[in-house]
């Protein structure tokens, strides 16, 4: 029974606030997977996954005390997309098992997986849903610059420029929440929770 709960996806792009979002849904007693947090613990605790990292990055993508060198890792992959696209295909695999693995000990309607690339990297395709959380981009380059002090607004462009735009994200949702701080969320959180639920009958 409890390996039956609906997987529904939860992303948007940098400053959408896709974790502001996702915490409405958990308090609706939704559980809530971060895969971005959950693949940095894989990164540094999964034995055969760090080795697969070792053999495409070379031992100093670990330091000594076994963690991962993330300076030495962002340095590597940043700029180069083919190494990224090789470390990625490395890394998500992991965090999709460990999502299943995650997911079939819940017992609850439906699960969220809270992932920043989950249309990038293709992983929306194994989910029953999917959320897309939008908002305009000035107000997205704004809300980064006000929460991350050591970044500039051009790094948070090309942060953007990395990723997805925003309206083929949507393009792929099941279902979009306004967070342009025009309309209210939480009616828009409610709505959509209770559309999940019907559609499964609960």
């Amino acid at each position: 029974m409890s390996s039956k709960s609906l997987q529904v996806g939860i992303t948007g792009g940098i400053g959408a606030g896709k974790s502001i979002v996702a915490n409405i849904f958990s308090v609706l007693g939704v559980p809530i997977y971060d895969a971005d947090t959950r693949a940095k613990f894989l990164m540094n605790r999964d034995e055969g996954l760090k080795a697969n990292i070792v053999e495409l990055l070379g031992p100093t993508a670990y330091q000594q005390d076994g963690m991962l060198n993330r300076t030495y890792v962002g340095g590597q992959v940043f700029g180069n997309p083919s190494l990224l696209e090789k470390l990625n295909a490395i890394v998500h695999p992991a965090v999709g098992k460990d999502f299943q693995q995650w997911a079939k000990v819940q017992s609850t309607p439906y699960v969220l997986k809270e992932a920043a690339l989950l249309i990038e990297n293709g992983t929306y395709q194994e989910l029953d849903a999917v959320i897309v959380v939008a908002a305009p981009e000035d107000i997205r380059i704004q809300r980064v610059l006000d929460r991350d002090a050591h970044r500039t607004e051009e790094d948070v462009k090309n942060i953007i420029d990395r990723q997805l735009p925003q309206q083929e994200k949507t393009s792929r949702a099941d279902f979009v929440v306004d967070n342009s701080g025009e309309v209210l969320v939480i009616p828009q959180v409610l709505e959509i929770h209770q559309q999940i639920l019907d559609q499964i009958g609960r």
